[in-house]
Order: structure tokens, then sequence, then C-alpha cells
């Protein structure tokens, strides 16, 4: 489970070249924000992670763990 800030910059990315700089999942152009309103809607993670083969459960951790954090992660990986 990934609980760790250090471990979010594994799988989560904010480049201005993807998405305008939202947080996506690394290697993606799939936003954060999109998988929190998924999930908001209450699409079962399995339904989420068979309609996007690349994403992981471990990527669904890392962006719950991420909004939990959201401002200090964002000053964290911002800087880097």
């Amino acid at each position: 489970m990934v609980q760790n800030i250090s471990e979010i910059s594994n799988y989560i990315v904010i480049d201005q070249g993807i998405r305008f700089g939202k947080p996506c999942i690394k290697s993606t152009r799939i936003a954060v924000g999109d998988i929190l309103q998924w999930l908001s809607e209450g699409i079962p993670v399995a339904e989420i992670l068979d309609d996007y083969p690349l994403l992981k459960e471990v990527h669904i951790q890392a962006v719950l763990t991420f909004a939990a954090r959201r401002e200090e992660i964002t000053k964290i990986m911002v800087a880097m």
C-alpha cells in the first residue's frame, strides 16, 4: 500500500506537457482527478482496472494517498 510521500513519485507525475500539468499516472495520460471522479461516481476499482489495462491496484492506492495529502505532495513534486 502506498502511504509514503516518496513512493507517490513512483506512480504519479506532474508534467506541464501532459494534460496541462495535471497530476497523472506515470507513463500514461490518465489524470488523478479522473480516477477520483470515477471512484466518487461509485465505479468499482475492478471496473476501472478492466477499462484501463495500464492501471494497477497500486495506482489507485497512490491516487487515494495523493488526494489525502494533496497540498503537501504537490509542493514536493513541483519542486523536484
